[in-house]
């Protein structure tokens, strides 16, 4: 009974390990005799292949979480992508660049409104002893003008610094700021339709899903376009660090995703952000009947998926080296499914990131394996298809439901023989 509950709690990894073994089992080898799939190079290159999918379902995590959805994310990621190539590669005031503008304005404005609110707290917090930051009360000075005046000049700021820079191309850091920026608040305008609007998260992220593929393919400027993103030459020379090892140890993309992960740990287990999520999805009304803030949090889960998704579409052109209209279409079915292959309850209230990450690499190592082997296209579709189902069946059904029957059918009908034995007795008794 104990052995079938530890693998139950420990299935998902199990499943992991599982397909790692077959991995190295029947990995093609090197004319050294080399196995391919174990060298560092291949194994590195599953972390950089399932950097995107990972961004983008770390944030659909806490979506899901909270019972919700987001079908918009392929449409952000591509519409970030489109963004990116032509902050990095044109010159001029471009549709990317008057977008970068004020995106850029508003990104300093809440970094330094929020860092303002956020000093005068802690200093009230350290001046009155309270432990609890819901309990500090501050006056209106420091509560609202004193950062919003911060806010105010620091976005004029970064507005005229960015106006001026302009008829030059952006560098990769100005693009890090500004792209999620603008998926920040696209993700931030689905939830407020969402919560707002009292409107299904299903149609308001597909309406989200058609508009952002709209705008992409009329900024790229037509259909299909297809934006390509050269280091050296048309695009800023420090473009090529987005996609190159660090230290010659680990791929960029792979830590984008390796930090976002361990952020948005962080926050779910230890922050009341992350209590907040869980008891949204495990109870709505209840949680809003607590006093929690229910609107505000759905807000910002959406906004953080929006950025999650357009961080992707930068990680996108730095390893395909172009920004293209259509480059996010099913990544928001991937991202769900990984999602789910990691425990993560489409009801909502139930999961985590730790089950995200390994839903996300046994997507990236089940690709792997069947790339090494030349797998048809087609086919790898109809297996990862299989494996979601598989996977959802053992998870929604325990193993102790599975085998449990099985384990104990014996004892079951000591049980009914026993019963049996007893019934003469009791009519005997009530006789």
């Amino acid at each position: 009974m104990k052995l079938w509950r530890t693998l139950s709690a420990t299935k998902l990894y199990w499943g992991l390990l599982l397909l790692f073994a077959i991995g190295v089992v029947f990995s093609p080898e090197t004319s050294s005799g080399k196995n391919i799939f174990l060298s560092y190079g291949n194994l590195t290159d599953v972390l950089r292949q399932v950097s995107i999918i990972g961004l983008a379902a770390v944030g659909m995590t806490t979506v899901i979480l909270i019972a919700g959805i987001d079908l918009s994310v392929g449409s952000l990621m591509a519409f970030a992508s489109v963004v990116t190539g032509m902050l990095l590669t044109q010159e001029g005031w471009t549709p990317a660049a008057t977008m970068a503008v004020p995106a850029l304005a508003i990104v300093a404005f809440l970094i330094f409104a929020g860092l303002a609110r956020f000093i005068f707290t802690n200093l009230a917090r350290g001046d009155e002893a309270v432990g609890h930051h819901e309990t500090v009360i501050l006056d209106p000075l420091r509560r609202v003008w004193i950062p919003l005046a911060a806010g105010t000049v620091a976005a004029i700021l970064a507005a005229l610094y960015a106006a001026s820079h302009v008829p030059t191309k952006f560098g990769v850091v100005a693009v890090l700021l500004v792209v999620p920026a603008l998926g920040l608040l696209l993700g931030a305008l689905n939830g407020i339709i969402i919560v707002r609007g009292r409107l299904q998260p299903f149609i308001v992220t597909l309406a989200m899903m058609v508009a952002a593929l709209g705008i992409a393919r009329l900024t790229a400027g037509q259909n299909s376009a297809v934006l390509p993103v050269y280091p050296g030459s048309n695009a800023t020379a420090d473009f090529n660090n987005l996609r190159s090892m660090l230290w010659g140890v680990a791929p960029v993309p792979g830590l984008f995703f390796i930090a976002a992960a361990i952020i948005y740990g962080a926050l779910l287990r230890f922050t009341a952000f992350g209590r907040y999520v869980y008891a949204i999805g495990g109870n709505e009304e209840a949680t809003r009947l607590s006093g929690v803030k229910v609107d505000r949090v759905k807000i910002t889960v959406y906004a953080f998926s929006g950025m999650l998704a357009s961080i992707a579409g930068v990680l996108y052109v730095a390893q395909y080296r172009q920004g293209k209209p259509d480059a996010g279409a099913g990544l928001e079915l991937d991202a769900i499914a990984a999602v789910v292959i990691g425990g993560t309850s489409l009801m909502g209230g139930r999961g985590s990131i730790a089950g995200t990450i390994v839903g996300v690499l046994i997507f990236g190592l089940l690709s792997n394996i069947l790339q090494l082997h030349n797998i048809n296209s087609n086919l790898q579709l109809v297996l990862k298809g299989l494996i979601i189902v598989v996977t959802v069946l053992v998870q929604e059904r325990n193993l102790d439901g599975l085998f449990g029957s099985w384990s104990f059918k014996g004892q079951d009908r000591k049980a009914q023989a026993g019963s049996a034995a007893i019934q003469p007795g009791k009519s005997k008794e009530s006789s």
